[in-house]
């Protein structure tokens, strides 16, 4: 298999996220950067060995064709905005998506600073959120994050695409950013946060089956087959935060092989299950973006495929 993207790395203590937006005619200016990524990341994490600097770069589908001749991955589609009765996952612009994870924040700032800067006016950054660890990997909500995250063998299974050629190595991300109304979550009673999320805040143990509720968030984002076989993402989420604006959230960040296991969960948190009971989490946490985005394998970054005839041909200079 291809070698992939640092998408099974292991959880880190700080993280940049950037959702970037291509100008018309900036094609050429990314199209140039992609195989030059790989040494700009060297470049500031080599004299930094303990910070563990590392970037995942995401394409969007719309970003693809305008990027790449050739075939697209065969899963790779625009988000598509979920609306229940009471609460909606919106789809947001997004063309390219950094997620630049390192032990402290100032790497993961300057990679970032030196990828925007070479990309120029070819690209607008349309967010950009700045995560950090929380005690011990908890949201602020106050829950551990991540409990279940696949390792080894199992993470590399559900993640990494293995049946696409030429895109294996490759993986699926879906990104979104929540907003937490903390005054309203810390108001609740600690058992009905606890029911809310489906696990004890104080020891991080699931609820049993008879007494996790339906609608709590581990409920509705277990996902099994019919031989009841539980499918597998990988959460890479972190909290984030401002004093000045009053904004407290998570970001989401979820690795998968078929993005259409994400989308599943995602349905079942914002329709529900059954009888249109929805995610009893999403009464605090509002979603704010959303997008799908296809992380390459590596050495497709490396060396890829050639632009569209026509693309880039009045970019923007870098």
């Amino acid at each position: 298999m291809p070698e992939p993207q640092d998408v099974l790395g292991p959880l880190s203590e700080s993280a940049l996220f950037l959702t970037l937006t291509i100008e018309d005619g900036g094609e050429n200016a990314v199209h140039e950067l992609l195989p030059d990524l790989a040494g700009m990341i060297r470049s500031v994490a080599f004299p930094l060995p303990n910070e563990a600097l590392t970037c995942v770069v995401g394409i969007g589908s719309a970003a693809w064709d305008r990027l790449f001749t050739g075939p697209r991955p065969a899963r790779l589609h625009p988000f598509r905005e979920i609306g229940g009765d009471r609460h909606r996952a919106p789809a947001t612009p997004g063309d390219l998506f950094l997620h630049i994870r390192a032990k402290r924040f100032y790497p993961c700032f300057e990679l970032a600073r030196r990828v925007v800067g070479g990309l120029g006016g070819a690209v607008s950054v349309v967010d950009e959120v700045v995560g950090f660890r929380y005690f011990d990997r908890r949201d602020l909500l106050g829950f551990v994050d991540g409990t279940e995250n696949p390792t080894g063998a199992a993470a590399a299974a559900a993640v990494l695409v293995g049946d696409d050629p030429p895109f294996d190595g490759g993986s699926y991300l879906i990104a979104q950013k929540y907003l937490h109304d903390l005054a309203k979550w810390h108001a609740m009673p600690v058992e009905a946060r606890d029911d809310a999320v489906g696990r004890r805040m104080l020891d991080d143990v699931e609820l049993a089956d008879g007494v996790k509720p339906a609608d709590s968030h581990v409920a509705l984002t277990t996902i099994e087959e019919g031989d009841g076989t539980e499918r597998k993402i990988l959460r890479d989420n972190m909290p984030f935060g401002s004093i000045a604006r009053g904004e407290y959230g998570t970001f989401f960040a979820g690795y998968a092989a078929d993005p259409g296991v994400t989308e599943q969960m995602l349905t079942r948190m914002f329709t529900g299950a059954s009888a249109g009971h929805p995610d009893r989490i999403l009464e605090v946490s509002t979603a704010v973006t959303g997008g799908l985005f296809f992380v390459p394998p590596a050495d497709f970054l490396d060396d890829p495929p050639a632009l569209p005839a026509g693309s880039g041909v009045t970019a923007v200079g870098r």
